[in-house]
């Protein structure tokens, strides 16, 4: 019997990534307050790591409880910079302050990721990547900003490494495609392990 798997994100990106992997899937939004739940645990003191595994734990959760029979995988992408962590930037303004703090400093994302089945966690995972910023003029932000605010402003950093955003980094430690949003190797091990995708 084949299990029917369910992403537990509207993130244009990871469907990519599954899909380039040879998975069927279906992509549903878990629609959870994330505001609210991240500020609520930022206050508790959790660290950014943290904060990303049980972001992405709700979201599986909350689908699981929906679809019992269905592998529910879900995500989250948490930014930590000098231990303070960051939010997706509100407006162009936002996200150009946002640019002009991280540059010449190094910050790390954390990118979980939790596969629920029958409303019970069976996988998880917490992938990060150190990235330090190169010096970028505000000339370079203002322009960087006005010309790809609508593609980024769901992203966490205000770039994206796959595009433009590129541009901006000096240095990579770490995973790849938890700067994506998605440690992908680690959840297609577990997922081949299941014998849910066959090789």
């Amino acid at each position: 019997m084949t299990i029917g798997i369910i992403l537990a994100s509207k993130s244009q990106i990871r469907s990519e990534l599954l899909f380039k992997a040879g998975l069927k899937f279906t992509a549903i939004d878990a629609n959870i307050d994330e505001k609210e739940a991240k500020s609520s645990y930022i206050n508790k003191g959790y660290s950014g790591r943290d904060l990303a595994d049980i972001l992405a734990a709700m979201k599986a959760k909350k689908l699981s409880c929906e679809y019992l029979d269905k592998l529910v995988i879900g995500c989250d992408q948490i930014m930590e910079c000098n231990g303070q962590i960051l939010s997706k930037a509100n407006n162009p303004t936002d996200l150009a302050d946002q640019l002009k703090f991280l540059r010449s400093k190094s910050h790390t994302l954390y990118s979980a990721c939790v596969v629920y089945f029958a409303n019970k966690a069976e996988w998880r995972f917490i992938g990060s990547a150190t990235i330090t910023m190169r010096n970028l003029s505000d000339e370079y932000i203002s322009k960087y900003v006005d010309d790809n605010w609508d593609e980024v402003k769901h992203c966490v950093g205000g770039y994206k490494i796959e595009n433009s955003g590129i541009s901006f980094l000096s240095k990579i430690n770490g995973d790849y495609f938890s700067i994506l949003g998605l440690p992908i190797i680690q959840l297609l091990d577990y997922l081949v392990y299941r014998g849910v995708l066959k090789h």
